[in-house]
C-alpha cells in the first residue's frame, strides 16, 4: 500500500524528507533544513525558516518562564493567527501539551475547556479577553515572547504532544490526546502529493487550527516540505484575497470548495489566482461533481478519510477521476482490517486515547490495540477504500435488517444539482419510513421555479428508488430551501 504514496513524490525529494517522531526534533530539522527558506507571512511581513524558528525560540522562553510542569496542558485561543502558529510549535516543543481552542467559543465553554481539560495557562487573542473572562487559569496575551530564547525540550515521542476536540457529527465532543509520535506520522503523511512539493507551494492556513485537519494537513504538512504559508485571521477576507495570494495548493473542507466554486462562476477562475495547481479536500463527504467542477479549470483535485483519533490521515485518493467515490488507499506506517464490515486500523498514527475518559477509550480499541473506526467500509480489487456507512447512523428495518444511511446518499451526491443529502428515519402516517432530506445546487437552477426544483428532486428520489429493494426505499422528501446545522468541520450534522 505504501508504494502508491511514495511514487506520488520525486524519489530525490522522498529521500529529502524522514518521518521526524517528535514535535522538538521537527523544529529543529526545519531551521537546519530550511534556514534561508520563506516559511510564513500575514501579507505585512514575511519570516524566513531561520527567523520563525527563532521567534519560536523566544517564546519558548516565555512559556519556561510561567514555572509551569513539564507536559502540563496549555490553551491557545486565537484566530489562524501568525501567534497561534508560533504558539502551537512552542508549546509542543518546549514539552508541553497543548489545546487548540475554536476561535468561535463562547465564554461558558472557554471556562469549562480551561476546567475539563486542566489547562494551566491559556494564551487568549487580545480582542477575545472578555470572551475568556473568568476562566479558572492563568491567562496570557497570545502575543507574549521573551527577550531570551529556550532550546528545545527533549521528550519521549510517547509523551502527549496535542489535544484534539473530536465527536464527528453525532457525538458529544471529547479530547483525543495526541502523542509526538501520532501527530508527527500525521505530519509526515501530509507530505505525499502528486509532484515535486518542496519549496514550491504557497499555502493558507484556512482551516481552523483547532481542527486536526486544518493543524496537521493544513498548516505542519506545509512546513514539513519547506513551503510558505499565509495565515488567515477572518476567512471571508482571506477568501477575498485569492487573487493577490495566489495560492498554489489549498486545504480545504467541501463547503469551501462549493462556496469557492461558486466565485469562480460570478468572476471567472482568475479568482483562485491563477496558480492553483491543487485541492486536497476532506472532513466531509466529497462529491464527485466537485472533482469535474476544478478539473475543468485546470486544478487537481484529490481528496481521502480520516479520523482525530488517527492523527487526521487514514487514506487518500490521488486518482480521483478514474475513482471519484474512493477514499483512497491507506497511507504508510498504519495496517487495516474489516472486521464485521467495520474498519479496524492500528499504526503510529493512533491516539493516546480520550482525556481522563477511559471508558470511551477502551471501547475505542479492541482487546489487541486495533483502533475501531465506526465506518463501514469494503476494498475493491485495486485496493481502494470505500466508506458503506456509519455503525452509529445503520437504520434497523422492521424486519430486522440494517441500512446504512450513507450508502443510500451516495446516488444522490453523484447529481450535479444535488449539493448535501441526509437519509434518516421518519414517520409517515404512525409507520417507520426511511426519509431524505435534499438540499439542492441551487447555481444548476438558475432561472427555474421553486416547485421546478421539488419536482426534478422527487423525480430523482423515484428514479433511485427504483433500483433499491422494496424494504430500503425512500417514502419521504423533503427538499430544502435553508441548509443543514453543520459541525466545525461543515460536515452534515445527523443529532
Amino acid at each position: 500500500m505504501s508504494k502508491y504514496f511514495y511514487d506520488l513524490l520525486p524519489a530525490d525529494e522522498l529521500a529529502r524528507l524522514p518521518y521526524i517522531p517528535t514535535v522538538p526534533e521537527f523544529v529543529e530539522w526545519l531551521e537546519a533544513t530550511y534556514a534561508d527558506m520563506p516559511a510564513m507571512t500575514d501579507l505585512t511581513s514575511t519570516w524566513t525558516y531561520r527567523e520563525f524558528c527563532e521567534r519560536i525560540a523566544h517564546r519558548r522562553a516565555f512559556i519556561e518562564s510561567l514555572g509551569l510542569p513539564k507536559g502540563a496542558n496549555i490553551g491557545v485561543f486565537d484566530r489562524n493567527s501568525a501567534d497561534a502558529i508560533e504558539l502551537f510549535l512552542a508549546i509542543t516543543s518546549a514539552g508541553y501539551t497543548v489545546l487548540m481552542l475554536p476561535s468561535s467559543l463562547p465564554n461558558p465553554a472557554v471556562v469549562g475547556c480551561c476546567a475539563r481539560f486542566d489547562l494551566q495557562a491559556l494564551f487568549v487573542r487580545d480582542e477575545f479577553k472578555d470572551i475568556a473572562q473568568g476562566a479558572p487559569t492563568r491567562i496570557c496575551s497570545s502575543s507574549s515572547t521573551s527577550e531570551a530564547v529556550a532550546p528545545v525540550a527533549k521528550v519521549d515521542k510517547e509523551a502527549p504532544a496535542a489535544i484534539f476536540f473530536t465527536g464527528g457529527t453525532t457525538g458529544a465532543p471529547k479530547g483525543a490526546v495526541l502523542s509526538h509520535r501520532a501527530l508527527m506520522r500525521g505530519c509526515y503523511n501530509s507530505i505525499f502529493k502528486p509532484g515535486k512539493v518542496i519549496g514550491v507551494h504557497r499555502y493558507i492556513a484556512l482551516l481552523p487550527l483547532s481542527h486536526v485537519f486544518g493543524l496537521i494537513a493544513g498548516t505542519m504538512g506545509c512546513f514539513y516540505t519547506g513551503n510558505l504559508i499565509h495565515t488567515c485571521e477572518d476567512m471571508k477576507a482571506t477568501i477575498g484575497k485569492l487573487p493577490v495570494i495566489k495560492p498554489t495548493i489549498l486545504i480545504i473542507v467541501p463547503g469551501i470548495c462549493d462556496i469557492l466554486a461558486g466565485l469562480c462562476k460570478m468572476y471567472g477562475p482568475q479568482f483562485l489566482g491563477g496558480a492553483l495547481r491543487l485541492i486536497i479536500a476532506g472532513a466531509a463527504n466529497v462529491p464527485p461533481r466537485l472533482v469535474d467542477i476544478f478539473t475543468k479549470l485546470g486544478v487537481e483535485f484529490t481528496f481521502g478519510y480520516g479520523l482525530t483519533e488517527g492523527a487526521n490521515l487514514t487514506s487518500a485518493n490521488a486518482n480521483a477521476l478514474e475513482k471519484p467515490t474512493s477514499i483512497g488507499k491507506i497511507y504508510p506506517g498504519q495496517e487495516a482490517r474489516i472486521v464485521d464490515g467495520e474498519l479496524w486500523i492500528k499504526g503510529d498514527n493512533l491516539f493516546s486515547g480520550y482525556y481522563k475518559d477511559p471508558v470511551n477509550t477502551a471501547a475505542a480499541f479492541s482487546e489487541d490495540g486495533w483502533l475501531k473506526t465506526g465506518d463501514l467500509v469494503r476494498f475493491d480489487d485495486e485496493g481502494f477504500l470505500y466508506i458503506t456507512g456509519r455503525i452509529k447512523n445503520l437504520i434497523i428495518l422492521p424486519n430486522g435488517e440494517n441500512v446504512s444511511p450513507e450508502s443510500l446518499e451516495e446516488p444522490f451526491y453523484a447529481d450535479p444539482c444535488v449539493r448535501d443529502a441526509m437519509v434518516k428515519e421518519d414517520e409517515l402516517n404512525g409507520d417507520k419510513v426511511i426519509a431524505i432530506e435534499i438540499l439542492p445546487q441551487m447555481p444548476a437552477f438558475e432561472g427555474k421555479s421553486w416547485d421546478e426544483v421539488v419536482a426534478y428532486m422527487e423525480k430523482l428520489v423515484n428514479r433511485i428508488n427504483a433500483g433499491l429493494p422494496s424494504t430500503h426505499r425512500i417514502m419521504k422528501v423533503t427538499v430544502r430551501q435553508e441548509d443543514f446545522k453543520r459541525t466545525g468541520s461543515m460536515k452534515v450534522a445527523r443529532n
